[in-house]
């Protein structure tokens, strides 16, 4: 039997496969991404982490290393975002995912030079007013997956949104995956693809020093990869590790300032005045239901998560994962990567045919 990959979503982004990796902070680098797009995927770069000045050479060196077409992901409400939306205009960057306080004016910009847009949301009213904004694709994240996260499982939450956006757009499936048995789940669910982060981490193109990989192939305990609201006021899904059990511990004082520290550190990298970052913080609250202490609690996420990384000191700082971590135990370039998950995803669909046929 002959068996497709082909979707939607490989029609509308220009690859071969329906495989997408996601744009994780301070990982998704050019070599990441073009890693990924070269084996037939497509890759997202981490505009949000990238400070400013080089925001524009990372594009420019992703175009050096593949001729395949690419995405870049960042947050709307950053100080530098109107420059990153002229950036993918100017070099043709073929998509841009984002996902808190979506600018109406910057979709619009996108939309007009043909950019692909693709939020990432977590409920299925979000996917409705993400399409209502100009949203060419959603990718749907469910529980299971790391960093910022609802409490729904993909297995419910996925179909829920399917049904939502009744065929108007593609929808690609995030949170837990990691084989081509998931890729097919996804798709028997109406899913047109599937978007992993915690798995790309876990490759030699991963920029991410080696002990900290170590600490995640070390985490054999699903379980132990937690949902905690104690690093910035949102329910972010992360490695339980010595960094995190102290500041679940820590009294608001310690917490608060902690968060004045990152803001700072946040505001060197992003060249942004105290008065944008607080005008940030209003909007997030704003847009996105948080609390205004949420919003300004939220630059700690990303300037903790540098010091494992980045730094390579994996106890010091957060480790962002999805469950599916404990359950990885390999190192495989992205080209290895990809095939298996084609090869196992094409062996699934011919066994499943042949039970019914």
């Amino acid at each position: 039997m002959t068996v497709s990959l082909n979707t939607r979503i490989t029609d509308l982004l220009g690859c071969q496969y329906p495989i997408i990796q996601t744009a994780m902070g301070w990982v998704a680098d050019p070599r990441l991404v073009a890693g990924t797009c070269n084996a037939g995927g497509f890759g997202f770069l981490a505009g949000a982490t990238i400070p400013p000045e080089q925001m524009e050479a990372a594009i420019i060196k992703t175009k050096e290393l593949t001729d395949k077409p690419f995405g870049v992901n960042f947050h709307m409400y950053q100080p530098n975002a109107p420059q990153i939306v002229d950036m993918v205009v100017k070099y043709g960057v073929r998509a841009v995912s984002y996902s808190r306080s979506p600018g109406k004016d910057m979709v619009k910009k996108l939309k007009d030079a043909g950019v692909i847009c693709m939020p990432t949301i977590g409920l299925p009213k979000h996917a409705a007013k993400a399409i209502e904004m100009g949203a060419d694709a959603v990718t749907i994240q469910g529980g299971e997956g790391g960093g910022h996260t609802g409490a729904v499982p993909t297995t419910l939450l996925v179909p829920q949104v399917i049904d939502a956006v009744a065929g108007k757009v593609p929808v690609l499936a995030a949170g837990g995956f990691k084989d081509g048995r998931g890729l097919v789940a996804a798709m028997a669910w109406g899913a047109d693809g599937i978007a992993m982060g915690t798995r790309f981490l876990l490759t030699q193109e991963s920029p991410v020093p080696e002990a900290t990989k170590q600490r995640y192939l070390a985490c054999k305990n699903p379980a132990e990869i937690i949902v905690s609201t104690a690093l910035d006021g949102m329910p972010q899904r992360m490695i339980l590790n010595e960094f995190l059990s102290g500041i679940e511990k820590a009294s608001s004082l310690r917490k608060l300032v902690l968060a004045a520290q990152n803001g700072l550190k946040y505001r060197a990298l992003t060249g942004a005045s105290f008065l944008s970052l607080f005008q940030s913080a209003i909007a997030m609250a704003k847009e996105d239901d948080m609390t205004l202490s949420q919003a300004i609690f939220s630059a700690n996420a990303p300037m903790i998560i540098q010091k494992a990384m980045v730094d390579g000191l994996p106890a010091e700082g957060v480790l962002p994962s999805g469950q599916v971590a404990g359950t990885i135990d390999d190192l495989p370039t992205c080209a290895d990567l990809i095939a298996r998950i084609v090869s196992e995803a094409e062996a699934s669909l011919t066994t499943l045919a042949s039970r019914v046929s």
